[in-house]
Formats: C-alpha cells, structure tokens, sequence
C-alpha cells in the first residue's frame, strides 16, 4: 500500500509553520506497513490543490491531508475533495451538535462560519476530533483512500492514533518493526565496507545507514504480522553487524551516546566530573539530561580563561605559557586537577579553539584537546574537527564521551 501525505496552507509555503505532521505520520504510516513515497505542499488556493490531488489519487493508494478543514473561507480541503470524488457535502447534525457542545464547553460564542465544519462529504467516514471544532473524514471510493484530517498536530496526532492507525492496521495486516543502531568512532565510509555485504544481501529484514550529527545510524527494519515476529527477525541481523562493528557501536535501540555513557556509569558505580573551555559546559549539560545522572555527576567546572584554568583547576602557568591553553598537556593537568578536586572517579577536560576566530597555522579552529581519566590511568586525545562554532562543540562533547565510554569498556 502506497501512501502520500498532502499539506495544505499557505503558511506552510511562506516558512510560518514547519510541517511536523508530515514527520510523524510517515513514521507512524510504515509502523503499519503503509510506504509514503511522497510528500506534498500547497497553498490555500482551489486550482493548486486540485492538480495535487488529481496527481496523488494517480500515484498512491492512499491520500493523506492535513490542514484547510477550519472555519474561514480560505479553509478549503473537504470542498475541494468532494469536488474531485464527486460527491456532494451534507450537514452531519451529530457533527454540528458535538460543535456546538465544544464551544459551550469552552465558553467561546459559536459563529456562523464554524457551521461549514458540519458540512462533510457524503458517504464518508467521520473521524471524531475531541480537541477542536473540525471534524476529519475517511473517503473510500474507486479504490481508492482519501483521509481528511485538521492542521493542528495535538489535534491531527489523537485523531490518528484513535482511529486511522487501527483502521491501517486492519487494511495491511502487517507492521514494520525496526530498531535504530548507533555508531561512533569511526567514518561512514569504513563502516560502509565492514558491513557492504549484509547491507547488498538485504530483503527482509533490510539495513539502512545514515550519518546524523556526526553519529553514524543504521536502521534495521522488519515487515511482518505482528512486532514480536519482527524482533525475531532483526535480532540475528543485529548480531552480524555487532561482530562487524565491535565497540564503535554503542546503542541498540535508539540510545543517545550521553545515555549510553550515563548508563554505563551508573551500573559500574564511577563518578564523573567535567572541566570545560571551549564547550563551555555543552559536555555537562549533555549529561545532566540524562534522568538518573545525579548518582554518579559530582561537579562541572566551566574554565574558560587561562587564569580560571589556574584558579579552579591547579594548571600550571607556565604549562599554558609554554604550550598554550589549547594543547594536549594543558588538557592533562586540567583533568588532574579536576579529579583531585572532586574526588570523582572519571574525569573529562576539553580545551580547544571553536572558532570562527583564534585559530593559528599550527593551531587552526576546530583543534581540539580531550583528557580522560578513570582511576588514575590519563588517556589523551587530538581532534581536529571541521564545521561551525557549534559543531566543533557538540563533535568534541562526543567525542570525549566516546573516549570515557571506551575506557570503561576496556
């Protein structure tokens, strides 16, 4: 079953909203085995729309859209469909009551124009909205599937999940299952060639790698009748590219590499603490976001000045004179005096120049200095990142949690 997610506003076009409906019903659309191969976007005008969904009944079984079911003249989906299936619009009484009550219930005065939303398509299928006056509808015909649903999305996303997606389920018979791997440490090139011949081989489970803000992901999906059935299948799958992989891959369902980490710390009983430049607390914050932290987080210094490197942390002067605050022994003593201060068992420091100023010919921006300390063994690493000020951070708060991660493991 071919499915196409049809966006209807203007305000949609001219950048005001961003379209997240789309998102979330492609994800929920291929949960239940239904392929959207296409995702569309028009205005607020009859010709326009009708071309689009001409084009869409064309390609794909089912038509999905949202938007243009409001109160105002400009709100023109149900009209413009009815025209197009050649059906007529009727007034629903039940629709128009359960309209009625909501503005009561609100206490906001009922104006005439919300009339037009008891108006639907005749023939068709109600899909009850509990949060707001517009009704969707279901339209099956020809073969054919047209679903109707509002714009707003804690509007749309109830109606959905209530009502369509059981509706899916029953009409497929199967769901897709998938679970999300996470890769760090090494480049999707090399990953690409560990796992190039599971990745050929494919067909059901399939493989899909992707880079996301510098991780590598891998998609294992399964079609099959039921989400057990399709767990089944993809565990194997799992354990092929985990022998392929080793430890540069670190989640097996999704997890963020914080969590990963946090996890990790709080089954093995180490303290962490963390002493900043250039990130400027990013690698702390990371941390904290992570519920269950507080049991191992002891402090996080952000020491952003040369002389806050020597206040807080007990760096030597003329450690920072003689090879700079961005350098690979300035990093070092900033982890030692971290650890000595708080006590904690694992330390991480990051020194480094973020850019889009400061950087040198022998220290260009995006050189990136990370200590790590677990029990007194000191581990060191040199990046040279590429990519904005905020990139440069968010790679080095990675990969300094790579490094910890690693360690513990090893």
């Amino acid at each position: 079953m071919v499915a196409e997610i049809l966006a209807v506003g203007t305000e949609l076009l001219m950048g005001q909203i961003v379209n997240t409906n789309a998102q979330y019903l492609t994800k929920r659309l291929n949960d239940v085995g239904v392929n959207v191969y296409y995702h569309s976007v028009v205005g607020d005008n009859p010709i326009r729309l009708k071309e689009c969904l001409r084009l869409a009944l064309s390609r794909s079984d089912v038509v999905i859209t949202t938007g243009g079911l409001g109160p105002t003249k400009d709100d023109i989906t149900k009209e413009t469909v009815a025209e197009i299936m050649g059906m007529k619009l009727v007034r629903d009484e039940e629709t128009f009551r359960n309209i009625r009550c909501f503005f009561e219930r609100v206490n906001r005065k009922m104006l005439v124009n919300n009339i037009k939303q008891a108006d639907i398509p005749e023939g068709c299928t109600i899909i009850p909205n509990k949060n707001g006056t517009a009704p969707g509808c279901l339209i099956e015909k020809d073969g054919k599937t047209i679903i109707m649903f509002p714009g707003p999305p804690k509007e749309m996303i109830p109606m959905f999940e209530e009502t369509i997606y059981p509706y899916l389920e029953q009409k497929t018979g199967q769901i897709i299952g998938s679970r999300m791997l996470k890769v760090f440490g090494i480049g999707e090139s090399e990953m690409e060639m560990k796992i190039m011949d599971l990745v050929e081989a494919q067909s059901n489970p399939t493989i899909a790698p992707y880079v996301n803000m510098g991780e590598i992901v891998i998609r294992v999906t399964a079609r099959s009748k039921n989400y057990d059935e399709a767990m089944k299948m993809i565990d194997p799958v799992i354990e092929r590219i985990k022998e392929r992989l080793g430890s540069d891959l670190y989640a097996y369902s999704g997890e963020t590499l914080e969590e990963t980490v946090v996890q990790l710390l709080i089954g093995k009983g180490i303290s962490i603490s963390t002493a900043e430049s250039c990130t400027g607390g990013m690698l702390a914050s990371k941390l904290v976001n992570v519920p269950g932290v507080s049991d191992v987080f002891t402090n996080g210094f952000i020491t952003y000045s040369n002389q806050s490197k020597i206040d807080v942390l007990g760096v030597n002067p003329d450690t920072i004179k003689t090879y700079g605050a961005v350098s690979k022994e300035t990093a070092v003593e900033m982890v030692k005096g971290l650890v000595k201060k708080t006590s904690s068992r694992a330390g991480i420091s990051i020194t480094g120049i973020a850019g889009p100023d400061g950087g040198t010919p022998e220290k260009p921006v995006g050189s990136v200095y990370v200590a790590v300390m677990l029990d007194g063994e000191i581990d060191t690493m040199a990046l040279k990142l590429n990519g904005d000020r905020e990139r440069v951070r968010h790679m080095a708060c990675l990969n300094a949690m790579n490094m910890l991660r690693k360690k513990i493991l090893n």
